[in-house]
């Protein structure tokens, strides 16, 4: 169901001066890409700079920006939201039911159940 990718240096972030503001996330550490259709459906992100020792999963439909002369992504996310989320285990894999929780916990969507749209033709 997944592949992980490898380490990165981004930082994830809250915008400056929006009432949002949060504060830094964490650093994103890996990837999780769909091994069936290639789609990135997670970065995963080291959170030891405010909960030490855990790791999130964040979707990249939940970036708001990406901020590159930053090395920043910004996301529509709080802690507070974060920490009602599961922690990810790196050394497990990923399944639907840490998904489901994980949706659930962030309060979003899941990509699975969205409607497709078929295109004009």
């Amino acid at each position: 169901m997944a592949a992980r990718i490898g380490k990165t240096n981004g930082l994830l972030r809250r915008p400056r001066g929006s009432a949002l503001h949060d504060g830094d996330m964490g650093a994103v550490d890996d990837f999780i890409v769909d091994d069936e259709s290639w789609v990135l459906r997670y970065m995963v992100v080291d959170t030891r700079n405010w909960w030490p020792g855990k790791h999130v999963l964040v979707s990249p439909r939940w970036i708001a920006s990406v901020r590159w002369p930053q090395s920043s992504v910004v996301v529509d996310l709080l802690r507070e939201t974060i920490k009602a989320g599961p922690e990810y285990d790196p050394s497990t894999l990923l399944n639907r039911a840490y998904e489901t929780r994980l949706h659930q916990g962030l309060q979003r969507a899941p990509y699975w159940e969205e409607t497709v749209r078929e295109p004009r033709g």
